[in-house]
């Protein structure tokens, strides 16, 4: 959303000039140790052990010989195991791991599974993408506007398609994008940029409609649309280590590069090619005037691209601050801030 409103701002700036006369975590990663047995205390090899972080985040592992398992560089604070194994009852248990500590689990003892036992093995990863989408959804910048197109988990789980078009629609309809979009068209219609729309009550609703019309293209079309054609994340996947200078690299570099679905960093055709195609649909309703065919649609990509690179930078330093509610922040340890 912050991408597509500043996109629509920028529209407005340009055409009135052409007119005519981003809570600290300063914990070092901890990590957890443990074992699996049956009732009797015979060792049980190759449980699935499937950690969930308190960040949402999820590990897994498998049991070796002896039962023992283990988990390298977790994320400090409260986590969950659960372990399963073939003919046997799934067990979970809690408990926290501190900074830099190596946390050792108790024996974890399964007992036979029965033919009346409901055993959840797994969680697919569309279900795991489900968790961290309803974690995700609950980000808003000072509690009001969405930001549901960021993420601040790493590893997070690959969207399916119907989970891509949920999340446009979400932010489609949310009552804020109604809202800012109203304070766009106004500023547009107090300044007369896209004049050939007029003045008056008329004119402001053709304002604020061309503003929604940008925003629902822009926001269908990079973030639902060719994401799910191209297989790729629309997300933004925050960094938040490294020095200034790398992470504006990475904030920058995302307007034209992102992670695809099956995990690798890729070319970013869906915004690229979105943004061409919401700058093409524009011509359709810009006042004549303010149309030149293909060099707009070309000039449009250009703003748009430039937005989503300015709005990444602000998602890097400035909106973790203002938003709530969101996961812990991985933290930069030669720094000691996200």
């Amino acid at each position: 959303m912050l991408a597509a409103l500043l996109l629509i701002s920028a529209r407005s700036l340009l055409a009135q000039a052409n007119a005519p006369a981003t809570g600290a975590n300063d914990s070092a990663p901890g990590s957890i140790s443990g074992s699996v047995a049956d009732t009797t205390g015979a060792a049980i090899a190759q449980a699935r052990v499937r950690l969930k972080q308190h960040n949402g985040a999820f590990l897994e592992t498998g049991s070796i010989s002896d039962g023992r398992f283990f988990f390298p560089r977790v994320v400090a604070g409260s986590f969950e195991i659960t372990v399963s194994a073939s003919g046997f009852a799934t067990q979970t248990v809690s408990g926290s791991v501190s900074s830099g500590q190596v946390a050792e689990v108790p024996e974890i003892k399964l007992a036979v599974g029965t033919a009346m036992t409901d055993i959840r093995v797994s969680e697919t990863q569309e279900e795991v993408a489900e968790e961290q989408i309803q974690e995700q959804e609950k980000q808003r910048i000072i509690g009001v506007i969405p930001n549901f197109y960021v993420t601040y988990i790493p590893n997070a789980a690959p969207l399916v398609p119907r989970q891509k078009f949920k999340l446009a629609w979400k932010t489609l309809v949310d009552p804020s994008a109604f809202v800012i979009t109203g304070v766009i068209a106004g500023v547009e219609q107090a300044s007369n940029s896209f004049g050939g729309y007029g003045q008056g009550a008329q004119g402001y609703a053709k304002r604020y409609g061309a503003a929604y019309a940008d925003f629902v293209s822009g926001t269908m079309f990079t973030g639902a649309i060719f994401p799910s054609l191209f297989k790729q994340d629309p997300r933004y996947f925050y960094k938040g280590t490294g020095s200034v200078r790398q992470r504006v690299d990475y904030a920058l570099a995302n307007a034209v590069i992102c992670k695809g679905d099956n995990g690798h960093w890729q070319a970013n055709y869906s915004s690229i090619l979105g943004n061409l195609a919401a700058g093409g649909i524009s011509n359709l309703y810009y006042p004549a005037q303010d149309r030149n065919g293909a060099a707009l649609t070309f000039e449009n990509t250009a703003i748009g691209i430039a937005a989503s690179a300015a709005a990444n930078i602000i998602q890097e330093f400035v909106i973790p601050r203002l938003t709530p509610h969101k996961p812990k922040l991985p933290t930069d340890s030669s720094t000691g801030k996200p």
